[in-house]
């Protein structure tokens, strides 16, 4: 009997040495899983790095592109588009004017009336209309036609205190946001059509020569008086409430800036000088690159995968549309190379584009005590369920790392704008106020990302100068904005001033 005893004992302890062998397997399967996880989440870390040194050697790199494409067309990654604004508004307008905000499948008409001085913004109203799909690759008149069709029920519908005087032709500010090469304050030629359109008898024509004949054709009685893009039409809302206003930038899904730039120091204008002296640029910044900027394989990997290859690397790495895709790539990586959401790489996590920015927004502001809302977006749109915390955790500080590259660029960016302006560096007796007006859905609701930007550029800028750069929300550039330039640029200003 003792024999067996002492054999059932041996068996036994043999099966729990088995079963700990087991656990400690499993545990240090699970830990060297975890310590390759935090490897990548280092690496990646270490090359998104922006000291400062570095964000100022981006802000010189963004200054002497500005310089170049100034120069001569073509002569920078920065296009440095003269705008032909030289009139931002004051604030003295007085009158009723019309916006048509064309950005996309949806189209705005707005009607403003302005107050004149300190009157500002008496009224607005506005009225939208999607394209049908047809008409995006039909003909150039089929397509104007039909918006000046929405203009002109627009127009007979107001209310008689919006009719002009007699012999008094209304005015429009026409946001049209696809490549156009303008050629003057109300006339550009359609360069290419995006979005999804593809208009080829449009491609080559005035784009407010054709508007302008379909509104003779629907018996509407307008004049475009300006063409603009909507970061230019941001500058002109900020600049109506704000008189300091000198740059604006868009940080929405994609991003952009305009400044307000000296007409002496734009060798490429030929024309005569304004009596401003002055001259908007509209920089198309999303296209900036540099040898400076911390690119990753995951951005290198994103660029080439996409629509433009090698186009708009500066947008790529901090703009709405991309940032949520550089997070679901790393993430990725995470999945495959250290198993942290299970065994089988979750099948979602494999379409491209499917964690937007939003979602990685809501992640990144989760102040939970079990980083509920992270878990939320992991099961509902990566199908991953039964995260554990620490997951969850390395989730967000992902997102930090992604979301704090972005808007300190960003701020690297504004600060080669200043730097251009002169406005970089104390003044004897005070420096001036610079305010920047922003605009756009990442800067609006990313709280994070928004103060992160904010505060790097007074960061960079220095004590001294920080108290001095004022950052205001200028809404909807394209719309207000729009009639607002249509208001600076009337062709009845001289009556008005008589």
């Amino acid at each position: 009997m003792k024999k067996v005893t002492v054999g059932v004992a041996v068996v036994g302890a043999a099966a729990v040495c088995a079963v700990a062998v087991l656990i400690v397997n499993h545990r240090m399967r699970k830990s060297s899983k975890w310590g390759r996880a935090m490897a990548i989440l280092r690496e990646f870390e270490e090359k998104c790095k922006t000291q400062d040194a570095k964000l100022k050697q981006v802000a010189d790199a963004m200054t002497v592109e500005m310089h170049a494409g100034l120069a001569s067309e073509g002569g920078s990654k920065l296009k440095m588009l003269i705008t032909y604004v030289d009139n931002l508004p004051t604030g003295d307008e007085a009158g009723v004017f019309y916006a048509l905000d064309l950005g996309g499948t949806n189209f705005r008409v707005l009607r403003v009336q302005l107050g004149g001085k300190d009157g500002g913004i008496i009224h607005q109203e506005f009225a939208e209309a999607s394209i049908p799909p047809s008409l995006m690759v039909g003909t150039s008149d089929e397509l104007f036609d039909y918006i000046a069709a929405e203009l002109a029920k627009f127009v007979a519908a107001e209310e008689e205190k919006f009719h002009q005087p007699p012999g008094k032709q209304r005015e429009l500010g026409f946001t049209f946001s696809f490549p156009v090469m303008q050629t003057s304050i109300n006339s550009g030629n359609i360069m290419r059509w995006t979005k999804g359109f593809s208009i080829d008898d449009a491609v080559g024509q005035d784009v407010v020569g054709e508007l302008t004949k379909a509104m003779k054709r629907k018996g509407v009685d307008m004049r475009v008086s300006a063409l603009v893009n909507d970061t230019v039409g941001t500058l002109a809302g900020g600049k109506y409430t704000q008189k300091d206003v000198a740059v604006a930038v868009i940080l929405g899904t994609g991003t952009n800036a305009a400044y307000v730039e000296r007409v002496q120091a734009i060798p490429k204008w030929h024309g005569p000088v304004p009596k401003s002296g002055e001259m908007v640029i509209n920089m198309e910044w999303g296209n900036f690159r540099s040898s400076h900027l911390p690119l990753t394989e995951y951005d290198h990997a994103l660029d080439n995968e996409s629509l433009n290859p090698g186009e708009q690397i500066f947008e790529k790495m901090t703009s709405g549309m991309y940032l949520g895709e550089i997070l679901r790539r790393v993430l990725l990586r995470v999945a495959e190379e250290a198993g942290v959401f299970g065994d089988e790489v979750p099948p979602k996590l494999k379409e491209p584009f499917v964690l937007r920015t939003p979602d990685m927004s809501a992640m990144h502001h989760d102040t939970s005590s079990d980083l509920k809302v992270v878990g939320e977006k992991l099961k509902d749109i990566l199908e991953i369920s039964n995260t554990s915390l620490k997951t969850r955790k390395l989730v967000v500080e992902l997102c930090n790392i992604v979301a704090t590259r972005g808007a300190r660029l960003a701020a690297a960016g504004v600060l080669g704008i200043l730097k251009k302006m002169g406005r970089d560096t104390p003044k004897q007796g005070g420096s001036e106020r610079t305010v920047i007006a922003m605009d756009g859905g990442l800067y609006e609701h990313y709280t994070e990302y928004r103060m992160c930007l904010e505060n790097s550029l007074k960061d960079l800028l220095g004590e001294e100068l920080a108290t001095s750069i004022v950052f205001v929300h200028s809404n909807d550039g394209s719309g207000i904005g729009a009639a607002l330039l249509a208001a600076s640029h009337s062709m009845y200003l001289e009556d008005q001033d008589a």
